[in-house]
């Protein structure tokens, strides 16, 4: 369904301080993010990476240990079609563990529905959820 007061609106990306560019580049390709777009920024690059969809995550390099004035995001969400194997990828690429997968039924509205869904750290403890839905 289509944004019917902004007309195209649909996420884009989200940005990411990395502390380690390079290892932050290469768990998110690990999970089959593809670079798009690279751009010098002084001493650091920036660099786009494409979820899949066109959706994408925009690392900035030399974050350190500081957070954004905007922290208020508690995760980013990937829709996958198998949260397991999502989940196996990620801890494999270094991910952390948070919640290993699970089934969640929810007495949603206007119909009923579950969620699988299974949550990691990325190298800059970033939270991220792997998420499908099932509807019944």
């Amino acid at each position: 369904m289509s944004n019917q007061i902004i007309k195209g609106m649909g996420f884009h990306h989200i940005a990411l301080k990395s502390a380690d560019q390079q290892k932050s580049l290469a768990f998110y390709t690990a999970l089959g993010c593809r670079e798009v777009l690279r751009w010098p920024k002084g001493e650091n690059d920036i660099i786009m990476l494409d979820l899949g969809d066109d959706g994408r995550i925009e690392l900035f390099a030399d974050g350190g240990e500081e957070y954004s004035s905007n922290g208020k995001w508690l995760h980013f969400a990937l829709r996958v079609e198998d949260v397991e194997a999502a989940y196996q990828t990620a801890l494999q690429a270094g991910g952390v563990p948070v919640t290993a997968p699970k089934t969640v039924p929810l007495e949603s509205t206007p119909y009923r529905t579950a969620i699988q869904v299974a949550f990691v750290k990325g190298p800059d403890g970033e939270e991220v959820e792997f998420f499908k839905e099932i509807r019944d």
